[in-house]
């Protein structure tokens, strides 16, 4: 079972692992983004985000719409 806000990108398993970044950081609000002191939070949200993704990637998901 993968992560339900990596589920919320609706990335395909072949997504390149920049894309997966890209979606994620899309998916933060714009105000998370601009914090300084969140940078920390934001790479944990992005690792996280990629870990799921080889999860799936090695698990041979289809893509959920």
């Amino acid at each position: 079972m993968t992560d339900p806000t990596y589920r919320r990108l609706g990335l395909p398993p072949t997504a390149s692992p920049l894309a997966v970044v890209r979606a994620a950081v899309l998916a933060l609000h714009p105000d998370t983004r601009a914090v300084c002191s969140l940078r920390l939070a934001r790479k944990r949200f992005y690792r996280q985000m990629l870990c799921a993704h080889a999860a799936r990637q090695a698990a041979g998901d289809t893509p959920t719409g």
